[in-house]
C-alpha cells in the first residue's frame, strides 16, 4: 500500500482528541454601504462645525477683532480698485478721451463732409464719427466764446468744418497710426490728437492698477499670518485634547478638520464686514464727490459694490481663510504628537 495518507482517513490531532478544526471565515454580510457611510461622514462634519462656530461663539469680542483686522486688510485693496474704475468713469470714456479731430478744408461742402465721415465710420479701427458743419462749428464758437455779436461782423466764416473720430481702443502705436491714416484723406487739412493727454491719463491708471496690485499681495500675506496666528494659538489651548484624541487613534484629518473650519468661518466674517465697509465708505464719499461734481454742472457720482465684485469678495475671504488654517495645522501637525 502506499504510504500516502488520505485527509479524510487521517484525522487531525485536534480531531483526534474531539476538538473542532476551525473553518476558514467566511466574508460578512453585514458591511456598511454607502448611505451609511455617507452619512457617517457629513455627521463628523456637522459636528466639527458645531464646535467650531460654538467655541467661536464663546470668545466673541476676540472673534470679532480678528474679523475686523482681517477685513480691513481686505477692504483696502477692493475700495482701490473700486475707486479707479470711477476715476475712468468720471473721464466719460477712453474712446471720448482720445477723440481725433479731423479740420476739413474751407472748401469741403456738407455734402462732402458727410460722405467722407461715413467713409471714416466704415473703416475698422473706428467706432464713430460725427460731422460739424462750419455753420454748427460758428454758433457753437458764437456761445461759448462769448463773442457772438463781434462774430457776426466777419464778412464770412472762418472755421472749416470738422469730422471728430472715436476710435475703437485707447493704444499709443494704433491712435497715432489711425491719425496718419486719416490725415492722408482728401481734404483733410489737420489731424489732431491730445495724445499726450492720453499718455498722462493711461500712466496714472496703469501706476494705479499696480499699486493696488502690489497692495493686494503684501495685504493677502498679511491676511495668512493673522490667520495662522489665530489657529496656532487655538491649538496650543487645546495641545491636551488633541494628544488624547491622537492617542486613541484619531487621525490627522480628523484633528485638522475643526481647525480647518475655523479658519473658513474667519473668512467669512471678515468677507462680510468688509463689504459693509465698503458699502457705507463709499456711500459716505459719494455725497463730498456729488457736492463737488455738482460745482461743475456734473451729475458725476461714485458707483456702489457690484454684487458679483462683493460676492468674488466674500468667497476669496473664506479661501484665505481656509488656506491660512491649512497651512498652521500642516507646520504644527507634526508637534501634536503624544509624548
Amino acid at each position: 500500500m502506499s504510504s500516502e495518507r488520505n485527509p479524510k482517513t487521517n484525522p487531525s490531532t485536534a480531531e483526534r482528541v474531539g476538538g473542532s478544526v476551525k473553518k476558514p471565515e467566511q466574508p460578512r454580510g453585514d458591511e456598511p454601504d454607502f448611505k451609511t457611510l455617507f452619512h457617517a461622514w457629513l455627521e463628523s462634519h456637522r459636528a466639527s462645525l458645531v464646535d467650531s462656530v460654538g467655541r467661536l461663539i464663546k470668545q466673541p469680542i476676540g472673534s470679532f477683532f480678528t474679523c475686523l483686522v482681517m477685513a480691513v486688510a481686505l477692504s483696502l485693496p477692493m475700495g482701490l480698485a473700486l475707486l479707479l474704475d470711477n476715476v475712468e468713469r468720471l473721464g466719460g470714456s477712453w474712446q471720448r478721451a482720445a477723440q481725433i479731430s479731423l479740420f476739413m478744408d474751407l472748401e469741403v461742402d456738407s455734402a462732402t463732409g458727410e460722405r467722407l465721415r461715413d467713409e471714416v465710420a466704415a473703416m475698422p479701427d473706428v467706432a464713430a464719427a460725427d460731422w460739424v458743419s462750419r455753420e454748427q462749428a460758428l454758433d457753437e464758437f458764437q456761445q461759448l466764446s462769448g463773442l457772438g455779436e463781434a462774430l457776426k461782423e466777419l464778412p464770412e466764416n472762418p472755421l472749416p468744418g470738422v469730422i471728430i473720430v472715436t476710435p475703437e481702443e485707447v493704444d499709443k502705436d494704433k491712435l497715432e497710426a489711425l491719425r496718419q491714416q486719416l490725415a492722408e484723406l482728401p481734404g483733410v487739412q489737420l489731424a489732431q490728437l491730445d495724445l499726450l493727454w492720453v499718455e498722462r491719463l493711461t500712466a496714472i491708471l496703469k501706476l494705479g492698477d499696480r499699486f493696488v496690485f502690489g497692495l493686494t499681495l503684501l495685504l493677502v500675506a498679511t491676511l495668512l499670518l493673522v490667520i495662522g496666528n489665530t489657529i496656532r494659538l487655538h491649538i496650543e489651548n487645546r495641545r491636551t485634547e488633541i494628544e488624547v484624541v491622537k492617542l486613541v487613534g484619531g487621525t490627522d484629518g480628523y484633528v485638522r478638520r475643526p481647525f480647518l473650519y475655523m479658519g473658513a468661518i474667519y473668512g467669512l466674517g471678515a468677507g462680510l464686514i468688509a463689504w459693509l465697509l465698503l458699502v457705507y465708505g463709499l456711500g459716505w464719499l459719494n455725497e463730498a464727490v456729488v457736492n463737488l461734481a455738482g460745482l461743475y454742472g456734473s451729475d458725476f457720482g461714485l458707483g456702489g459694490v457690484p454684487a458679483g465684485d462683493a460676492l468674488s469678495l466674500v468667497i476669496g475671504a473664506v479661501l484665505l481663510g481656509y488656506i491660512g488654517a491649512w497651512l498652521a495645522v500642516a507646520r504644527h501637525l507634526s508637534e501634536l504628537a503624544p509624548r
